[in-house]
Order: structure tokens, then C-alpha cells, then sequence
């Protein structure tokens, strides 16, 4: 998906940017009044170097407290520094729970949002029953009950397709559907440690928080596969009752048709945390 650069992105004003960040201290991705978002922080440090306002683009608008291994954003600029300066020159002022990956030059009709084809989020869940420090930012501990993977991946497995899921959409979306088409789904566990992937064309507003949280009640035996069908393919959202904690959830990556960055920068950079024997 690496793409080269052109004549036409090398003279372009746009410049993209791929985008790691602890969504722990923050409200989220997107500028709110009042608060501290990565959006505003970032375009507070880029606007402090231009001597001007500026808009930066997201690819998805992450909730708060929600992390990302390869946001993708960009914004507009036609001075004499390099797009590919970018990163290092923002990374200066950044906080330490924001990292600028790679910036690069993309054409003038290239969109963070709009030219994806795909996102894909990871949710981590810590089993073990005693705490661990060094993944409580970043996972749900979650040991109340043993999880089967298996059971969790069947359910996943049912979503696959383009498919109407009401039932995962927290109100308070500008959206008009709530049709998504989900691409791959995974559940994946090493020792105390069990990660879901799931990757759509586009996400419904605390989706993944909703399902995760259902589908650990799948995982639990508290909820049967057939019961687990039935209540999102009948959009019976009364029935999804918990949500899961925001700090398990990352923005995994973001797919393009055409991108000019090394998959090194941006493919799986959240580290799966494998714990020692």
C-alpha cells in the first residue's frame, strides 16, 4: 500500500501525518472547548511554528481515554519547510504521550478521513488475576470469569459482512445509518492476554466499546452465541448493557489505496505486550 511520491504530491500543500498517542489524559481526538484533546494539542504545536491557525484532519475521531498506534491525519501548508520535517519538528513540542511517527507530502485531493478504505482497532484484555502496572493504561483486567477465545471469535465471525448494527451505536451520532461493513475480525490470546481486532470501512459512535463489552458476556458463558445474534441482528440495543473501558482500545492502523509511508511506520506498531514465562 506504500505508494511513491509524485511531482504533484512533492508540490503539494498537504502534508500527512501518521500519529501515536496515550489517550489516557485526553478528551478524545477531537477539539472540544475546555478540555485537552490530541487535536487541539497538535494543532496548537504546528500553529505556534506558522505564526497562523491550523486545521489538522483525522482519520477517526477516538472517544476519551482511547489510545492510537497509527492515527493518520493532515493538514495545509505551503511555506518552505519540507513536509518530511514535519515529525520532527512537531515531536519537539509535543507531550510525552504524543509521537509524530513520519510525515510526508500527499496530493492536494488526498483526505486522512475520506480516502480511507478501512480502520482497524485492537481491544486488550488483561485475565490474570493479580494486577499489573505496566498494562493497566493500556488494558482491561478483566478476571471475574475465565474467557473463551473460541467462543469470542465465533461471535465475532458472525458480523462479518455489510450489516446493520444499531445494536453497538451509542446515541449522540451525527450519523445517518448504521450500516457497516466489517471487513476481519480476530480474537488472538497469549497466556493472560487476549486481543480482538475488528476492521470496518467505518465505525458507529462507541462501537467497539459495546460489542467488546457483550462479547465478553459471550466469552464469560453469560450470554449464549444464539442470544448474541439475535440481539444485533434484531438492533436491540436496550440489550447491550455494558460498555467496555476506554483505556483497552487502540486505533490499530488505517488503510489507504495510497500512502507514502514504509508499513514499518504505521502497519502494527502497538506492541501485543507477550508476557514472560
Amino acid at each position: 500500500m506504500a505508494g511513491s511520491k509524485t511531482q504533484e504530491n512533492l508540490s503539494s500543500p498537504r502534508v500527512a501525518l501518521v500519529i501515536q498517542y496515550l489517550g489516557t489524559n485526553y478528551h478524545g481526538w477531537q477539539r472540544q472547548p475546555q478540555v485537552k484533546t490530541i487535536q487541539a494539542t497538535i494543532e496548537d504545536v504546528i500553529a505556534s511554528e506558522v505564526g497562523s491557525k491550523v486545521t489538522i484532519y483525522g482519520a477517526g475521531r477516538t472517544d476519551a481515554g482511547v489510545h492510537a498506534a497509527a492515527q493518520v491525519a493532515h493538514f495545509e501548508y505551503s511555506g518552505p519547510i519540507p513536509a518530511s520535517k514535519w515529525a520532527k519538528i512537531v515531536n519537539a513540542k509535543l507531550p510525552d504521550d504524543i509521537l509524530i511517527r513520519s510525515s510526508a507530502a500527499v496530493s492536494s485531493d488526498w483526505h486522512a478521513c475520506f480516502s480511507a478504505l478501512w480502520r482497524r482497532y485492537r481491544y486488550t484484555i488483561y485475565t490474570d488475576k493479580v494486577a499489573n502496572l505496566f498494562l493497566n493504561q493500556v488494558s482491561w483486567h478483566y478476571y471475574h470469569a475465565p474467557l473463551d477465545e473460541l467462543l469470542i471469535q465465533q461471535a465475532l465471525e458472525t458480523l462479518l459482512g455489510k450489516n446493520n448494527l444499531a445494536a453497538f451505536r451509542r446515541t449522540g451520532s451525527g450519523r445517518k445509518h448504521s450500516w457497516v461493513h466489517v471487513q476481519d475480525v480476530k480474537c488472538h490470546r497469549q497466556d493472560a492476554l487476549l486481543q480482538l481486532e475488528i476492521q470496518a470501512d467505518g465505525f458507529l459512535y462507541g462501537m467497539v466499546r459495546l460489542l467488546v463489552g457483550m462479547l465478553v458476556e459471550v466469552g464469560a458463558r453469560k450470554l449464549s452465541l444464539s442470544n448474541f445474534i439475535q440481539i444485533w441482528k434484531n438492533q436491540q440495543r436496550e440489550e447491550v448493557k455494558y460498555s467496555a473501558p476506554a483505556k483497552g482500545l487502540c486505533l490499530l492502523r488505517v488503510g489507504y489505496p495510497k500512502f507514502p509511508f514504509t508499513e514499518n511506520l504505521w502497519f502494527d506498531t502497538q506492541p501485543k505486550y507477550v508476557l514472560a514465562q
